[in-house]
């Protein structure tokens, strides 16, 4: 949907930019018509008439503002010399960039480049005021990571269908899980799903169910668990052994001496014939809980 703007002023580009200003994108995306042709007034005081100009955007105001937000980031982060190619589709554009220096976009695993293609959406978007979207490549990067999903797939797609264990892959966003649950539905004897949420959701390939090795490779996976500790062992480690006593087994405690009772008052060794007489402590003589107790 096209949207056009008609803008007087004392000037041709003085029209001109309160049209790009209004619209919100690059110049050169947008088709100028002039209307009128200024004429200075007569003597300064009489008669004159101001220049109007009219704009639309070519192609689209939806694509033309997700274009001349990119163009603002990359020349805020010091990057000028590139090309921008702009290609049309069914409720959509494709965003190229071409140009040296243009790996930082990309980032990890193309996070950056995913970050500044939804917040390009968004501007298109606001623009058109409907479902607009935007597809943003740098370098021929989509296809070159299309075609390295495609071959992760089919490689551990084989891998799962040989063994009928199942295979765990990285995180990855909705467009590459897209890729990956399409190459495996062309492959025999797996299939996949996605589980986690967030950024920690990705998809997991197992064997489907007429895969004649689905039941041995799940048996080898429980297997691998128990062997481990962590299945049926309690948490036992390689090496360890399970102590065995029979039912009648008793725990004796060994023999010790017994040794004759003396009281604190006499620690020391007396004469045979002297026989001592207990004596009490006031603490003694106070206690009035339980009495006293005598020896």
């Amino acid at each position: 949907m096209s949207k056009e703007i008609i803008k007087e002023a004392a000037s041709i580009e003085e029209a001109k930019a309160l049209i790009v200003e209004e619209l919100g994108v690059a110049e050169d995306a947008i088709a100028f018509e002039i209307v009128q042709e200024p004429e200075k007034k007569v003597l300064g005081l009489f008669g004159g008439t101001p220049a109007i100009v009219k704009g639309a955007v070519v192609g689209g105001i939806a694509a033309a503002a997700a274009e001349a937000y990119l163009r603002k980031v990359l020349a805020g982060l010091g990057v000028e010399d590139f090309t921008c190619t702009v290609t049309e589709q069914d409720n959509g554009c494709v965003i190229s960039l071409d140009g040296e220096n243009l790996g930082f976009i990309i980032g990890r695993r193309g996070e950056t480049l995913d970050a500044l293609q939804y917040l390009a959406g968004l501007v298109a978007n606001r623009a058109d005021n409907a479902y607009y979207r935007v597809t943003l490549d740098i370098g021929n990067y989509r296809e070159k990571r299309e075609q390295a999903l495609v071959a992760l797939a089919r490689r551990l797609g084989g891998q799962t269908a040989r063994t009928g264990r199942r295979n765990s892959l990285e995180p990855m966003n909705p467009y590459e899980r897209r890729i990956i649950h399409t190459t495996v539905q062309q492959m025999e004897g797996v299939i996949s799903w996605s589980v986690g949420s967030d950024d920690r959701r990705h998809v997991i390939i197992g064997p489907s169910d007429d895969n004649p090795n689905k039941d041995k490779g799940e048996r080898q996976s429980r297997g691998g668990r128990n062997r481990g500790g962590r299945g049926n062992g309690g948490g036992r480690g390689r090496g360890e052994r399970r102590e065995r006593r029979d039912d009648n087994y008793q725990v004796t405690a060994p023999e010790r001496p017994v040794r004759e009772f003396q009281s604190r008052s006499f620690s020391l060794p007396v004469a045979d014939d002297f026989a001592p007489t207990r004596t009490s402590s006031e603490k003694e003589d106070s206690a009035t809980l339980y009495g006293k107790i005598e020896f």
